[in-house]
């Protein structure tokens, strides 16, 4: 496989987009009012997070990216707009005037200390996620390949529907989970839990066969054609049809792990959307996480990162 080809790749993302901000300085000392740290900010950042890092990710990686989600009328979502539109992703924002764009603030000491995040979130209405729905049938036919990106933000409400659009117009649907129920992500290609969240929903196991029973019970049971547990240090494992695939990781040193389950499935989304094979997008996929988590913040990775191409 070769980056030229991820040009080929028309990567539909539907999820819960947010923007993450960053204030960034130092700790000089504590307050004198409570025992915390007093953060002297010298700098601010803003990127795409949630559903809208899966986008740029894709983006990153050469893809064709249009991005559908719904953020609010207000400046953090115009922001939003603007960030993704910089970095090539083509965003069809519905904008909901009761609600606020979902903003994560972080901040951070000396860039690497994550004191504090404070979430700013409302779910959309259903009015809005209605048409939403519409539009997501009629996007179907220019992608390859479907992502949808769930943060438990309500995004995703009708995500049955979306999936079963999805399957009967051939396209393949990776699924990023949230949540103890996984029946309403039945029927989709692949789908993406880390180990916390393959825990939750298939209980604690002994041992790799024992894991392997899980995942793959819980794989028939979702119709699914795969199930791919992120692991963090311990790598990826891939549970198809009577198969199971451990790719160890390749994390150089680990700074950051925020956003490394979006890029790990852009990647997969990518690859796949291009024509590969699943074994060889998740071992890509395993790849660029290990250089995501190198990278402070949510972060994407480059083709010339993933390839060595100079």
């Amino acid at each position: 496989m070769k980056a030229a080809s991820f040009k080929n790749a028309r990567v539909l993302v539907v999820g819960d987009a947010m923007l993450d901000r960053y204030w960034i300085g130092e700790v000089e000392r504590i307050s004198p009012e409570a025992p915390v740290p007093i953060v002297k900010i010298d700098h601010e950042e803003e990127r795409a997070g949630g559903a809208a890092n899966v986008a740029r990710n894709a983006a990153a990686l050469g893809a064709h990216v249009t991005l559908l989600s719904v953020v609010g009328a207000d400046e953090p979502g115009a922001r939003l707009e603007v960030l993704l539109k910089r970095e090539g992703v083509h965003p069809r924002l519905y904008r909901d005037r009761g609600i606020k764009t979902t903003v994560k603030l972080r901040v951070i000491a000396g860039r690497k200390q994550q004191l504090l995040r404070v979430d700013f979130e409302t779910a959309p209405s259903h009015e809005v996620l209605a048409s939403k729905l519409r539009e997501f049938k009629e996007m179907l036919g220019d992608a390859t390949v479907v992502i949808l990106s769930d943060y438990g933000k309500g995004g995703l409400t009708h995500i049955v529907k979306m999936i079963g659009l999805a399957r009967r117009a051939g396209k393949a649907v990776l699924v990023d989970p949230k949540g103890e129920d996984y029946s309403r992500y039945r029927g989709a290609t692949l789908i993406t839990p880390n180990q916390s969240e393959f825990r939750q929903v298939a209980g604690a196991w002994k041992n790799e066969r024992d894991m392997t029973e899980r995942a793959q019970k819980l794989r028939r049971k979702l119709d699914a054609r795969a199930l791919l547990v992120t692991r963090g240090a311990q790598g990826m494992t891939l549970f198809e049809d009577g198969k199971r695939l451990h790719v160890a990781t390749e994390a150089r040193e680990v700074s950051d792990v925020t956003g490394a389950g979006d890029t790990v499935i852009a990647t997969l989304g990518v690859a796949l959307g291009c024509g590969a094979r699943l074994p060889d997008a998740v071992k890509l996929a395993n790849r660029a996480a290990g250089i995501k988590v190198g990278k402070f913040g949510t972060a994407v990775v480059t083709p010339k990162e993933l390839f060595g191409e100079k």
